[in-house]
């Protein structure tokens, strides 16, 4: 809310320094090249016109009004958004869900069937090598399996 009220304000600050920021007379000429330019100083070229410009201050309570409006606007496209959205997953995905988590679960169950059994665990290094690792880091390992196979096959 905050925010919106400071962005109003600044749009109303904006509105207010355009309107006092007018010069009364524009000129337009084209130089040699062709390239048109505009200013708001006569420079005596042949090809100057004054350009009848006029303007006039803004009403601040219009902007105020218009802003207001926007801002009422998306508070209502996005309430009409929020309505419109179903409440949950469809059961096609909820299937989609259970079948990967127990695709998951399988996996890691099977890792750490691997893990238990094996006399020494490696890894690969960049080059393809196998790095065995030590007690520590085979255990981290392992505890990291079973935190996966806790998370993926438990009800």
């Amino acid at each position: 809310m905050l925010r919106k009220n400071v962005i109003a304000f600044i749009m109303m600050l904006a509105v207010a320094a355009a309107g006092m920021a007018f010069a009364s007379d524009i000129y337009r000429w084209t130089d040699a090249q062709g390239n048109v330019h505009y200013g708001d100083r006569p420079t005596g070229d042949p090809s100057e016109e004054r350009l009848a410009i006029s303007s006039r201050p803004t009403d601040a309570s219009t902007v105020q009004a218009q802003v207001q409006a926007s801002y009422d606007a998306r508070a209502t496209a996005k309430a009409a958004a929020a309505a419109s959205e179903p409440a949950g997953p469809s059961s096609e995905e909820l299937q989609a869900q259970a079948l990967e988590r127990q695709e998951k679960c399988a996996t890691y169950k099977a890792r750490l069937q691997k893990f238990v059994t094996s006399r020494r665990l490696y890894k690969h290094d960049e080059n393809g090598e196998r790095v065995y690792l030590d007690e520590d880091e085979a255990q981290a390992a392992r505890e990291r399996v079973e935190n996966q196979v806790a998370k993926y096959c438990s009800s």
